[in-house]
């Protein structure tokens, strides 16, 4: 299989898209000197922009793009970018896509009022062009996100994750955000509930599947792709569902054995014990098999839809997911 690349993706929008990057650097000018200051540097750092490319697809699929699209597109990209700020103060993070983050460069205290102003930004523009159903769903998103990081860092204390502990942990840290694109974007565009709901939960289970993929990629000796350290997660004693699967099919012995490392291993040596010991006990398979099972059900979903360039497109962005594992 040839591997597709968000270039292509986003051919059938690629107008489009360049009129979405005028309205997102336009959303976060500011006449306070800082804020424009710190809001060029974020600019700066290009992203794959995957999220607007949700947007803008699932509404040509569901029927066209118009401007709730686009505000719908800047608002999620607005919140995601906020998340991202917030996320490197959190997680005391010193980079971002190559680049010093913002913490870094600007410290602390402007990062956090940045993260809140893109935020202010993103709900201001849905106020404005009165898309209140925009407003409901996004919400429910932030919440969703901040419940799932708590539950993580919770159940990281314990070291207690179970398979359906996970999966709700990143239905709602990370697939509730791809969720979230994918059903704005048909909302701006058609009141038909079943292209609303397919796109919804095909944005579920992209999501799903896309950090399980990322949880594989820690492990498989690959995360150059996902920009993080073999074994990151582990160091940060997250447990992952690759690893979950490879407690629960050892004796209860080595199963403490391996949470005792985790617990108190920072070492090298300890993460690639817990490496080697993921992929001993087949938990990479088992977690590639549950990732491509999410890939084939928003494969499933997307049948509803008719034939367009569109389709083909985000029939290809489940291609990009799978492929990020080769």
């Amino acid at each position: 299989m040839i591997k597709p690349k968000l270039k292509e993706i986003s051919y059938p929008i690629n107008s489009e898209l360049e009129e979405f990057n005028k309205r997102f650097k336009e959303s976060m000018h500011s006449k306070v000197g800082l804020v424009d200051l710190v809001t060029r540097y974020i600019l700066r750092q290009k992203g794959k922009k995957i999220r607007p490319l949700l947007v803008l697809l699932s509404s040509k699929v569901a029927g066209s793009i118009n401007d709730r699209t686009y505000r719908g597109a800047v608002l999620v990209e607005l919140l995601h970018t906020a998340t991202l700020v917030h996320d490197d103060v959190v997680d005391n993070a010193d980079k971002r896509r190559g680049f010093w983050s913002i913490n870094a460069v600007f410290k602390n205290k402007i990062a956090v009022l940045m993260g809140d102003y893109l935020l202010s930004k993103g709900l201001m523009i849905a106020v404005k062009g009165k898309d209140y159903d925009f407003l409901e769903v996004i919400t429910n998103t932030v919440k969703r996100m901040s419940e799932g990081e708590l539950l993580q860092i919770k159940k990281t204390r314990k070291l207690d994750i179970d398979e359906e502990t996970y999966y709700k942990i990143i239905s709602d840290k990370t697939a509730s955000m791809l969720e979230t694109c994918c059903q704005i974007g048909a909302m701006s565009t058609t009141d038909n509930p079943d292209y609303l709901n397919g796109m919804k939960i095909f944005g579920d289970k992209i999501g799903m599947a896309f950090q399980i993929i990322d949880d594989v990629l820690d492990l498989n000796g690959k995360s150059h792709v996902i920009g993080k350290p073999v074994g990151g997660d582990i160091k940060e004693k997250k447990i992952t569902l690759p690893l979950i699967y490879s407690l629960n099919n050892v004796p209860k012995s080595e199963a403490n054995k391996i949470r005792k490392i985790i617990k108190k291993g920072n070492s090298r040596e300890d993460v690639q014990k817990v490496v080697d010991f993921v992929r001993a006990n087949n938990g990479i398979e088992f977690a590639l098999e549950k990732a491509n099972y999410f890939l084939e059900s928003a494969r499933e979903v997307l049948k509803i839809f008719p034939v367009s360039p569109s389709k083909i497109a985000l029939e290809s962005l489940v291609d990009f997911i799978v492929n990020r594992k080769n």
